[in-house]
């Protein structure tokens, strides 16, 4: 027989963008930022690939009430000599393969061709 518990609460997580943020903040401070509302279940400042350096912007998940009054009162507001921008997250979209260029790859301009070059100009 299963043994299930009724009483259990389910609780719901919203993810918010934190955008705006110094480069001296990592996710540690993201994290006590956003504790002053709620439990924070994750606190991430995201970095360049390459050089390891905070973008300026990041995501904390906490639980939809907590987070609703987080962002509202922390958008706008300065932190770290910084104005905060705080939003719900958006889905991530798919980016097409390549680098995410739009538009033709084959025929990328600099027509022309033919001619005897030797002349030096068009005629």
């Amino acid at each position: 027989m299963h043994n299930f518990n009724f009483y259990s609460i389910n609780y719901y997580y919203m993810n918010i963008f934190v955008a705006g943020l110094s480069y001296q903040i990592n996710d540690a401070d993201l994290k006590e930022l956003f504790e002053e509302y709620g439990a924070v279940s994750s606190a991430k400042i995201i970095t360049d690939r390459d050089t390891g350096r905070s973008k300026g912007f990041g995501f904390v998940e906490m639980e939809d009430a907590d987070g609703q009054r987080a962002i509202e009162e922390l958008n706008d507001a300065e932190y770290d000599g910084r104005t905060l921008a705080v939003s719900v997250a958006r889905p991530r979209t798919e980016r097409p393969a390549g680098g995410g260029r739009s538009g033709g790859g084959y025929n990328r301009g600099g027509g022309g061709g033919g001619g005897d070059r030797s002349r030096g100009g068009r005629y």
